[in-house]
């Protein structure tokens, strides 16, 4: 048993493996065969090692981090992608470091460069509405994935579901229903996937022949509150409905809850669908049916992208769809 510091040599040694394959394991743990790795961390475990992180990242010219910028915490979706991101970094040897934009781009460009400032190895940027033009910037100085956002146009990398399909899947399961007067709770005007979500729907709708005016949509902030005020809206304004598409599972909270309070009952009066398929979707009275993003499946292909774009590979971005979830909100007419 070695006696005081211990080493990279001592650890090799007593897990008769050489000094580089306990240097592979403390940096890309992924690569070295299981027993081998497994025999490495027992021998760490039994000896007490703790891995030097300053050291390291000065000899290797990494900090052994992933700086991630999310939208928004405590919104299910980014929440759900960001957990998907740490869950792809663990065992590899990268650990995350996570800044929260608010829902406001200037707070999202400042908290990606403060990253950059701690020494990132990549950035990994969910969602936000930053212009492609300062994600180039980044990018120019450390490898930069943009998740969950579409980037028509962009030939940087990029892990996204398509919104328009999204919208106009929600919208096909209503009229496949037999609903025929259908409203939309919206995003923000300008949020990219707010806009293809509403583009889905006028889509479905006009494919359909069904009429939409400006009164069947009213714009929301994805969040339940203006959901609620939706409905408010939708009452001022006398329009006829039987099914509701809100752009988020949030939002269709605020919805329910909204016609709840009128004494409106979902499904037999209207008829009610989301997206995201959050964890309480499920828990709603009645069930919510929504459109599931696959979020955390986004969020470990965005781990395993970033750290091949730090070694300079070429990353695998899969193209990721939406699955409806029928449950007892949408009733047929």
């Amino acid at each position: 048993m070695p006696k005081g510091r211990i080493t990279i040599q001592d650890i090799a040694d007593q897990a008769e493996v050489s000094k580089s394959t306990v240097s592979r394991v403390l940096n890309s743990p992924a690569i070295v065969q299981a027993d081998k790795r497994d025999r490495v961390l027992a021998t760490m475990a039994e000896l007490g090692y703790q891995p030097n992180q300053v050291a390291r990242s000065l000899a290797g010219g990494r900090s052994m981090t992933i700086g991630i910028v999310t939208q928004n915490i405590g919104t299910p979706f980014y929440d759900s992608v960001v957990q998907g991101v740490m869950q792809g970094l663990n065992g590899t040897g990268f650990s995350p470091i996570v800044g929260d934009a608010m829902l406001q781009q200037n707070l999202y460009l400042d908290a990606a460069r403060t990253l950059l400032g701690r020494n990132v190895d990549g950035l990994v940027l969910i969602a936000g509405d930053i212009p492609a033009e300062m994600i180039d910037e980044l990018n120019q100085q450390k490898p930069t994935l943009v998740v969950g956002r579409e980037m028509p146009g962009w030939d940087g990398a990029n892990i996204a579901t398509n919104n328009f399909q999204i919208g106009a899947n929600a919208t096909q399961t209503l009229i496949d229903h037999g609903h025929q007067n259908i409203v939309h709770i919206a995003g923000p005007k300008d949020h990219v996937d707010a806009i293809g979500r509403l583009n889905g729907f006028r889509h479905a709708m006009q494919e359909a022949g069904l009429p939409i005016t400006d009164d069947h949509v009213i714009y929301g902030d994805f969040h339940a509150d203006s959901a609620a005020d939706a409905i408010q809206t939708l009452q001022h304004r006398g329009v006829a409905y039987s099914a509701i598409f809100a752009a988020n599972d949030l939002m269709a909270v605020g919805a329910r809850y909204a016609l709840y309070e009128r004494g409106i009952d979902v499904p037999e009066q209207i008829s009610l669908i989301g997206i995201d398929d959050h964890p309480e979707s499920k828990w709603m009275i009645p069930p919510l049916t929504t459109v599931r993003q696959p979020a955390t499946e986004m969020g470990q292909a965005a781990a395993t992208a970033i750290i091949a774009m730090i070694n300079d590979e070429k990353p695998t971005l899969p193209q990721l769809g939406g699955e409806v979830v029928l449950r007892k909100s949408v009733r047929r007419v």
